[in-house]
């Protein structure tokens, strides 16, 4: 990670520690470098760069200045306007865009935001080129051979111009339709579009595959993306699919790149119970990818179990789809994903995409004429806690000997009947202590017992 980029975007609180001036510094170095990268190379083309936003108040805001910067440094700019983060990433990849750009801050709440870097083949940026894009905001831009105090603007016929681009997003919209291998029809279907990013794109997708498609959340104003609403809060989308009787329900989140299921009774179904569900179908076809699934170490314990009696191999990777993607690139994986809800699809998307995520839940269901709950067989999911310890030095006291020890002595106590985690957040001076064990009771006790560790050797902030 790096000064202002994290493992997923620039994010913070607009206006405050993520600003306007921000936003347009970074559009005037992506519009400069990628001009000049194309110069460089004999092409005298302007770069292109592809820009989608989610529903919050402050993403016109950072949107303008974007396009403010990237005009002023000659690159063309094409808006697909309020879309979603995967949508950017289809449309950067196919219609062979520079870069590509999203404003969202994901799941958090509507004062937040965050800009989502992404290169010309879907991906997410590379740290090389976020590590310029941070040396230019903070005046010691060094490229190319050269230091530069300041970028040239461009003068005359080479300022860059504005497209409508809404024929890209349409472009998503219809490629996702395509996946559709089954008829929806006659299927009761709840989707949740946590009012961000998807509350005009996931139910036409449904209906144009023929489903019965109920939707909350779908009435964005600016300020009420994520508010009690999407995938980190399922409660709403549980109690509705069980009140209106509907055979399956879907989540997203505020960019809708992550999706979570709720079952027919109104029981969750997370990342974990989609990659079991999804593994497993793929297996059973003989289409699963050196017969590997790509995890996280947050995964559940028991969907390692799940996954040992299912026949299946795992991989665990830093917490991250950033991550998660990458160990699928380098080992020719097909499917992997978070608990959180981000899956991604190799063969059909770059990054995590919640509406593709939804499609291939129906495919599954469809194609094995079985209802949601009855594909969560032969996974239990064992109980959670987690907690997060804010420290002085998480790094210190991640590593300090008694910490480790203590770590080490859970271990021990729990064999093979769960485990234990203890890393530090990525984004905050946060220890994050988490057991997985048979009851939620044995749970508590473990974490505790580390959590008082940490206290005792005086890392925790008063």
């Amino acid at each position: 990670m790096g000064k202002y980029f994290g493992t997923d975007a620039f994010r913070g609180e607009a206006n405050n520690n993520l600003t306007a001036d921000h936003a347009y510094k970074i559009g005037r170095f992506l519009g400069w470098y990628y001009g000049e990268l194309k110069r460089r190379n004999g092409d005298d083309e302007p770069a292109r760069i592809v820009i989608g936003k989610d529903t919050r108040r402050s993403s016109y805001m950072f949107e303008y200045t974007l396009v403010g910067g990237l005009v002023a440094s000659g690159a063309d700019a094409y808006l697909l306007h309020v879309t979603t983060t995967p949508s950017v990433a289809y449309v950067a990849r196919t219609d062979e865009f520079d870069c590509g750009i999203m404003i969202s801050a994901s799941h958090n709440p509507y004062y937040d935001n965050g800009i989502k870097l992404i290169n010309g083949n879907g991906e997410k940026m590379d740290e090389e080129t976020i590590s310029l894009v941070e040396a230019y905001l903070d005046g010691e831009l060094e490229v190319f051979g050269q230091k530069f105090e300041e970028i040239p603007f461009a003068h005359t016929s080479k300022i860059g111009r504005t497209v409508d681009y809404v024929s890209g997003r349409n472009r998503y919209i219809g490629y996702l339709i395509s996946l559709g291998i089954y008829s929806f029809k006659g299927v009761k279907v709840g989707l949740d579009c946590a009012n961000g990013s998807s509350w005009n794109l996931a139910k036409s997708v449904f209906d144009a595959l023929g489903a019965k498609t109920y939707v909350i959340n779908a009435e964005p104003n600016g300020t009420n993306i994520n508010n009690n609403a999407g995938s980190t809060h399922i409660e709403g989308l549980q109690k509705f699919v069980v009140e209106n009787g509907l055979d399956v329900g879907f989540a997203y989140d505020g960019d809708a790149d992550r999706c979570l299921c709720v079952d027919e009774k109104g029981n969750l179904v997370d990342g974990d119970a989609i990659l079991y569900i999804y593994g497993k179908y793929m297996k059973e076809r003989g289409k699963l990818e050196n017969n590997t699934v790509v995890t996280t170490v947050m995964s559940n314990f028991g969907l390692y179990k799940a996954f040992d009696e299912a026949g299946i191999n795992y991989a665990k990777t830093a917490v991250g789809d950033k991550y998660v993607y990458e160990y699928m690139t380098k080992n020719n994986c097909i499917l992997g994903g978070e608990q959180s809800g981000h899956i991604i699809f190799s063969k059909y998307a770059s990054t995590g995409d919640g509406i593709l995520t939804s499609l291939k839940m129906m495919q599954v269901m469809l194609g094995r004429k079985k209802k949601m709950s009855e594909l969560m067989e032969g996974l239990t999911i064992y109980p959670q806690v987690l907690e997060n310890v804010r420290v002085t030095d998480k790094k210190a006291a991640q590593d300090d000997a008694d910490v480790q020890a203590t770590v080490q002595a859970v271990t021990e106590a729990l064999g093979d009947t769960g485990r234990i985690l203890v890393r530090e957040s990525g984004t905050e001076p946060v220890l994050r202590v988490m057991v997985e064990a048979e009851t939620k009771e044995i749970c508590q006790k473990y974490v505790s017992q580390v959590v008082d560790v940490v206290k005792e050797k005086g890392y925790v902030v008063a």
